[in-house]
């Protein structure tokens, strides 16, 4: 009977041991499940080293960037150490009496007394412009036009005429040729045409094409010119020139060698002062933000744009000398090409201090300069 009980005890027990909730049983990890793992933290956003650079300099300097002042014919270097100028434009009157070596030293000099590497530049398109060649010291004689270089031999022939004034200009410290000239013109009667290349859109566009293309192989800064083309107006030096052709024309036509350039890779884009009354009826195509509004938006140019001299008479018709560079700034230029500097650049510093023009636009502008400047090996990027 003990015994009975005994093992009746004994099963209770383990029926007992046997049914405790499977809660209570710690169950194995599983292998397969991937260990937890912290996501990497987020990249730093890249910075845009001209924007960083231009961020460096002050208001002053940076307004100073946007200048491709016209080199004065005393006290240059003291200037663009003073004001710390975006560049200097060289003309005949620099060459008269030099030589390569006298140039070279006198260009070191300014880039020597700038704070900021300059541009410095020439018009040398060849033909009718050309303000080194025309002094024997520099070239036995003179660069031809484009139409008598294609004439001769072809864009083969363009193509080495591009490279040997490339290498003039670097041989002296130039780095920027204010060429090539885009405009569209099949009449010699125009005043533009014996600047042009003297065919129509496309065998223009091919000639602006190839230009660039070896312009941007040899390290030269370049600017296609007259934005949005020059037709068959009068010269803006001397008065105003009203163009009453329709938008469409352009894009049909006037526009193409300005693409074509800017696809080849090209660096800025000088407006002219023509008045296009299909896009802005009331101010020179330089002062206008329509125009401006189309190169940027329609055309995706970003580079730098600048105006042509702004003391040539088609723009002190429309405003006084010193409000016409506040007014090109407002328009969009980066750049103003100017003959008075010192004027100009007062009032725009005038007009930044009292908020008309925004220190943000100044900004932007200054970091396109510094960009090109960048792109030529000027600054490091």
């Amino acid at each position: 009977m003990k015994k009975r009980l005994l093992c009746l005890l004994l099963a209770l027990l383990c029926l007992g041991a046997c049914g405790k909730p499977d809660a209570t049983i710690e169950p194995e990890p599983d292998a397969r499940q991937p260990a937890e793992v912290t996501p990497p933290p987020a990249p730093e956003p890249e910075t845009d080293p001209a924007e960083e650079y231009a961020a460096g300099l002050s208001v002053e300097e940076q307004i100073a960037q946007m200048f491709f002042a016209r080199c004065p014919e005393a006290g240059a270097a003291a200037l663009a150490g003073e004001y710390n100028i975006g560049g200097y434009i060289l003309f005949g009157r620099d060459f008269e009496g030099q030589t390569r070596d006298s140039v070279r030293e006198t260009v070191q000099s300014y880039q020597n007394a700038a704070g900021t590497p300059m541009l410095i530049g020439v018009d040398e398109e060849g033909g009718t412009v050309v303000r080194i060649s025309s002094n024997p010291n520099f070239r036995a004689v003179k660069f031809h036009s484009p139409q008598s270089l294609y004439n001769e031999g072809g864009f083969e022939l363009v193509t080495s005429d591009t490279k040997e004034k490339d290498e003039l200009l670097a041989s002296i410290g130039i780095n920027v040729n204010l060429a090539p000239v885009c405009d569209v013109s099949t009449d010699p009667a125009d005043f533009i045409n014996a600047r042009a290349f003297g065919q129509d859109a496309a065998a223009t566009s091919e000639y602006v094409k190839t230009v660039v293309s070896q312009m941007v192989a040899d390290g030269t800064g370049m600017v296609l010119k007259h934005f949005p083309g020059y037709g068959s107006n009068v010269d803006t030096h001397t008065g105003i020139a009203i163009d009453e052709r329709p938008l469409d024309s352009f894009r049909e036509s006037d526009f193409l060698p300005f693409k074509a350039g800017m696809a080849a890779g090209a660096q800025a884009v000088l407006v002219c002062h023509n008045v296009v009354t299909d896009m802005d009826a009331e101010l020179p195509a330089s002062l206008s933000p329509a125009v401006h509004k189309l190169l940027r938006d329609e055309l995706g140019f970003d580079g730098v744009i600048m105006t042509d001299d702004l003391i040539m008479d088609a723009i002190t018709e429309y405003t006084d000398g010193e409000n016409a560079a506040v007014r090109a700034v407002q328009a969009g230029n980066d750049m103003l090409i100017s003959s008075d500097f010192v004027t100009q650049y007062n009032a725009v510093l005038t007009a930044v201090n009292a908020g008309t023009i925004d220190k943000a636009q100044v900004r932007q502008a200054a970091t396109r300069v510094i960009r090109w400047k960048m792109q030529l090996g000027l600054i490091d990027a």
